[in-house]
């Protein structure tokens, strides 16, 4: 019983899809992880080589203030279809995280849809966001149209096409994402 538990595909492993995007917005290494459940929900995540999670790097801090008038803490959803959350593009930025050594790092929706909650406990927490980046220390939580919802994983690659893709950038350089500002 023991060995079956060990074996056992973890909760995000067995209900969502996970699917990539790489170099967001012409930035080498920076890439996301959007985890689709099959409910049309998404969760934005880090994936696993981005930067912010390479190198023993720490957080200094978690910025959900987007410009003077966005804030993506002040986005509130209510009811069954979940009006009055924000409406965001795939380059919409959601948070902009700085690290101890001052390097900033913008993350991006990856997908249009609804914002449905951003993840409050990074801020209080953000070791979260290096130690659980799948699971306690996500992004926010995006909603796409039911009508796009067979089409954003458009443009987005499976796991094997991102590791790949990983693979290809460390054969051409070693740790090509280690030391990336």
């Amino acid at each position: 019983m023991e060995e079956a538990e060990k074996n056992a595909p973890s909760v995000t492993d067995r209900y969502y899809t996970r699917w990539y995007k790489t170099d967001m917005k012409g930035k080498p290494c920076e890439d996301h992880c959007i985890l689709q459940h099959s409910n049309r929900i998404c969760v934005i995540t880090l994936a696993e080589s981005h930067p912010i999670l390479q190198n023993g790097r720490k957080i200094k801090s978690i910025n959900y203030r987007i410009s003077d008038g966005c804030s993506r803490l002040n986005n509130k959803v209510s009811g069954k279809s979940k009006r009055g959350g924000q409406f965001l593009t795939e380059f919409a930025p959601l948070c902009r995280i700085t690290c101890t050594d001052n390097i900033e790092y913008t993350i991006f929706s990856c997908i249009r849809g609804r914002l449905l909650e951003v993840n409050e406990d990074i801020l209080k927490q953000p070791d979260l966001l290096l130690e659980k980046p799948s699971t306690e220390g996500y992004i926010a939580v995006i909603l796409p149209k039911l009508e796009e919802s067979k089409s954003i994983t458009n443009g987005l690659l499976t796991r094997q096409q991102y590791e790949e893709v990983v693979s290809k950038r460390t054969a051409q350089q070693p740790k090509p994402c280690r030391d990336q500002p």
